[in-house]
């Protein structure tokens, strides 16, 4: 790696951590490039896009980079970097995670890791075998809802929680195309694996590991080739039940949050503002407080009451802070420490989508235990 470190490999203090970023769409340029470029200890070092658009956006926006067109040149430069982050389309992440560490490199990987739960655990492998960090970009654990939502369980304010609800819905009834709403399962497309890679973290993030798990999945727009409409319920280890929505077909949208507990529920609507931020072009560290929100958008707690109507109490939303993640990133590069988000995690999530496409295709409820066969 480029930067001075120990005898074990770990980068040393103050020398700056040098990244290569596969890929400069929506994740690469909106999500990956602003928050690399934000982190302190961090430097936007290269980023790799076939695209010559793509190339000029991303030295207009970072004005320091090397842009190449092939992974190949990025991975050829391995000596000369200290980490490779892949923001490219989810059936080339296996396979080149798979060569970044070969060729020695740590890697942050954008979910999901793979296709299946059993790709993950060999990546993960790998990794240990290799001393490289792997880990998988999960913003979603830093959204200010779930922050919140985590804070209040964490303290008990809901008691023993009973249900989770959780919703990630959109109105699209046009498919925009391209890989993400194919349906040939090559490319891993669909909001099963997209949108459903968060709403199925944050639930084992919560409340621990699932033991069944039961699906509806739909393909319902005209023209539309991957599952646009789906329902996951899972049960958990720790007799808590989760509902979870991914759509691109609401009409009308759903509190982000509903969770109920023995004392009290928690009902949130809106999704945090950073994602938006982020495509307007702001960035953490500029002007305004970054992932704060209105108190008109805050949740509220209470018994026996709608929130709609005003019943409740209003619950700050802390600050989301997606910044965290590469932040946390950093420090594991530097001491050796354990990463934000685990390849083993995404594994268990993985596993959780996978047993949800058997259930949906067989209209039944899946053991995980099964689905891990």
């Amino acid at each position: 790696m480029s930067s001075p470190s120990d005898s074990t490999g770990t980068a040393l203090p103050g020398s700056p951590l040098r990244v290569g970023l596969i890929g400069y769409g929506l994740a690469g340029s909106v999500f990956h490039a602003p928050m690399i470029a934000a982190t302190e200890g961090l430097v936007l070092d290269t980023v790799s896009t076939s695209s010559p658009d793509r190339q000029a956006q991303a030295r207009a926006e970072h004005p320091q980079v090397r842009t190449v067109a092939t992974p190949d040149e990025v991975l050829a430069r391995a000596d000369e970097l200290d980490l490779i982050v892949l923001a490219s389309p989810n059936k080339t992440h296996v396979p080149l995670a798979t060569a970044a560490l070969e060729a020695g490199l740590p890697v942050v990987v954008d979910k999901p890791l793979a296709a299946t739960a059993a790709e993950a655990e060999r990546l993960a492998t790998l990794a240990k075998d290799r001393g490289l960090l792997l880990s998988v970009f999960q913003n979603r654990r830093w959204d200010n809802d779930f922050l919140t939502l985590r804070k209040l369980v964490e303290e008990g304010a809901l008691g023993e929680v009973w249900r989770f609800e959780s919703r990630f819905e959109r109105w699209r009834p046009k498919p925009k195309g391209g890989w993400r709403e194919s349906g040939d399962p090559a490319e891993i497309g669909g909001l099963l694996y997209d949108l459903g890679s968060h709403v199925a973290d944050q639930a084992l993030t919560l409340f621990g590991p699932a033991v069944s798990v039961y699906a509806e999945s739909d393909v319902r727009r005209p023209g539309a080739e991957a599952d646009d409409d789906t329902f996951i319920a899972l049960t958990h280890a720790s007799g808590v039940r989760s509902h979870l929505w991914v759509s691109a077909t609401t009409a009308q949208l759903g509190p982000r949050f509903r969770v109920l507990g023995s004392e009290a529920g928690y009902v949130k609507y809106g999704l945090d503002p950073q994602e938006a931020a982020l495509r307007e072009g702001l960035r953490p560290g500029g002007d305004g407080e970054w992932g704060v929100e209105p108190e008109s958008a805050w949740g509220r707690i209470g018994a026996g009451e709608s929130p709609q109507t005003g019943g409740g109490e209003p619950v700050p939303t802390l600050p989301g802070d997606y910044p965290a993640y590469y932040a946390a990133v950093a420090e594991a590069l530097r001491t050796g420490g354990e990463p934000p988000v685990t390849a083993l995690e995404a594994a268990a999530a993985l596993r959780v989508l996978e047993a949800a496409k058997v259930s949906a295709a067989e209209g039944r409820t899946v053991r995980i235990e099964e689905a891990a066969r």
